[in-house]
């Protein structure tokens, strides 16, 4: 069986990540969607809101599953039986910053490989913190993110 470990932030999730997700469920037997509670950073949504979002849009796959993890991203991989972890990039710049994590993670445990998967390119500009800026602005996002994401944003954002 070939199991892949999709590791983010997913704050908030967004079409860009679900075209991963969806492509990801056609080539691996199982992905494991594991959303990230780094103490270090700040977010927007909480984890729990963040993995309740998530196991919402995912439902439709039998194979994909949603996960919080708060610690090293290869440790789940590990203890989770993945041997993929798979990474999205947009452009040259993602590349960049996702080389230099895959190449620590390959010194963390070098049994676990990274994969990286372009996006598609109709969702290339998709990034979560300017998602967050348009609709703090009221701009529309609506082909940007899922319609329940786009209210949990607004709710958010109203109540901020």
């Amino acid at each position: 069986m070939l199991k892949a470990v999709f590791p983010g932030s997913f704050d908030p999730p967004t079409n860009g990540h679900l075209n991963l997700i969806e492509r990801a469920a056609s080539l691996f037997d199982e992905t494991d969607v594991v959303i990230a509670a780094n103490q270090l950073k700040s977010y927007l949504f909480t984890s729990e809101e963040r993995f309740e979002l998530m196991t919402q849009l995912v439902a439709q796959y039998r194979n994909v599953k949603v996960f919080l993890w708060d610690r090293l991203i290869v440790e789940f991989a590990e203890k989770n039986g993945a041997k993929i972890l798979l990474r999205g990039v947009r452009a040259l710049a993602d590349f960049g910053y996702e080389f230099e994590l895959a190449m620590t993670n390959r010194g963390l445990n070098a049994s676990i490989e990274t994969i990286f998967l372009p996006t598609d390119p109709k969702y290339f500009v998709l990034r979560s913190s300017a998602i967050k800026e348009i609709a703090m602005f009221g701009g529309d996002i609506s082909s940007m993110v899922p319609p329940i994401v786009a209210t949990a944003l607004r709710e958010k954002l109203r109540k901020a």
